[in-house]
């Protein structure tokens, strides 16, 4: 069975599905919560950004880190360093040194945690069930995308940031744990025309980053000031959205693997373009609770499109680390360059559900991209 075939595959999502309940249970009200502690929307998206920037500052250190101890300890460092930004963020308070320590921790953890994770995940997955291994991983991080939301939101009103974000760093630190048998990938001492041969991946992360500054940063904040700055409300916008979205992504995986990825990729942008519109337009809780839950399915439909693309491309190119690098550096631009713009245009007075509409330029050019990947990959095939 493809969803299952391969056992380092399923230690890995077993790994993710942890590493997911931790950001929906903690990480997804990391932004919001910024709100609560006394920065405007524009603030938070700045902190945002610059905890991006770290991201790409440091990101080359990741390199003689990993040639030194190997992929799978620069994942665990990075699981385990990422659990240290909740605690953290519980004691910010505005503008404070508690929020530059946040941030910096966050920048640290999260460069060595996704670089390193990208790059393990696409060596020791298969190409011919890429589609198949992707969408269980998914699926899982959905299904635990339900409970998490509910009980960070719970937690907060009921047992304070402290309890709340404390748990969230000790299920991030546990989720470590079913990688410490996994085995390891050395990364190569030179990689000639590694660099090269990641152009069309970071394009593609650099455009998912600028839409991402607004599906998912923007649009927490938004939802967040139309459900009343409630974190229960919130909490269970996100866990509804889960739940529609828990198991489409199954059925999309298979149709990838199948030779589909064409037109998985048109129905994917579709939805995504469709929810972008919509989210816009939510300026009700009725509103936008439905144009959340759209998103959630985005997620299925996107993320198996792109990244059994990328995951494929950096298994063929000479090093899947120096592949990530690039990729992920370009992320933190795309990403980075989108908060700022939206931060701009709302400390210039434009509404919140109108700076979602930057979103659009990424959405485009990542579906362009795509198509024109699948229809080489047709042709190979032919």
């Amino acid at each position: 069975m493809a969803y299952l075939g391969n056992r380092t595959v399923n230690r890995l999502n077993l790994h993710y599905g942890l590493h997911a309940l931790a950001m929906s249970g903690g990480g997804v009200f990391l932004t919001v919560f910024l709100l609560k502690a006394g920065l405007s929307p524009a603030e938070a998206l700045a902190s945002m950004a610059a905890i991006l920037a770290g991201r790409f500052l440091i990101r080359p250190l990741i390199l003689p880190i990993a040639k030194r101890f190997g992929l799978r300890r620069v994942v665990i460092a990075g699981a385990a360093i990422t659990a240290a930004q909740y605690p953290l963020l519980a004691q910010v308070h505005g503008l404070d040194l508690m929020l530059v320590a946040m941030c910096t921790v966050s920048s640290i953890g999260e460069t060595l945690y996704w670089t390193s994770y990208h790059a393990y995940f696409a060596a020791l997955g298969d190409a011919e069930h890429r589609g198949h291994q992707i969408s269980a991983r998914e699926a899982l991080a959905q299904a635990v995308g339900i409970v998490g939301p509910v009980l960070g939101g719970w937690a907060l009103v009921t047992l304070g940031p402290v309890a709340a974000f404390g748990a969230a760093g000790a299920v991030q630190l546990a989720s470590a744990f079913p990688l410490l048998k996994a085995p390891d990938v050395p990364v190569l001492a030179e990689a000639p025309g590694a660099l090269r041969a990641s152009r069309l991946g970071a394009a593609l992360f650099a455009a998912d980053g600028w839409t991402a500054s607004g599906t998912f940063f923007l649009w927490q904040i938004a939802l967040f000031v139309t459900l009343r700055e409630s974190f229960a409300a919130f909490g269970g916008a996100m866990a509804l959205a889960a739940l529609v979205g828990a198991v489409a992504g199954l059925l999309l995986g298979r149709h990838i693997d199948a030779g589909h990825g064409g037109r998985a990729v048109w129905l994917a942008f579709a939805v995504l373009a469709v929810t972008i519109l919509a989210r816009a337009g939510a300026t009700t809780p009725a509103l936008a609770l439905t144009a959340n839950a759209l998103g959630a399915l985005v997620t299925c439909l996107s993320t198996p499109t792109m990244m059994t693309a990328v995951y494929n491309l950096a298994k063929a190119s000479p090093c899947s680390l120096r592949f990530h690098m690039a990729t992920e550096g370009a992320f933190d631009m795309g990403c980075g360059s989108g908060c700022l713009a939206a931060a701009s245009l709302l400390a210039l007075g434009v509404p919140l559900q109108a700076a979602l509409l930057l979103c659009l330029a990424g959405a485009v050019t990542t579906l362009m991209l795509l198509r024109g990947y699948y229809a080489r990959e047709k042709l190979a095939v032919a």
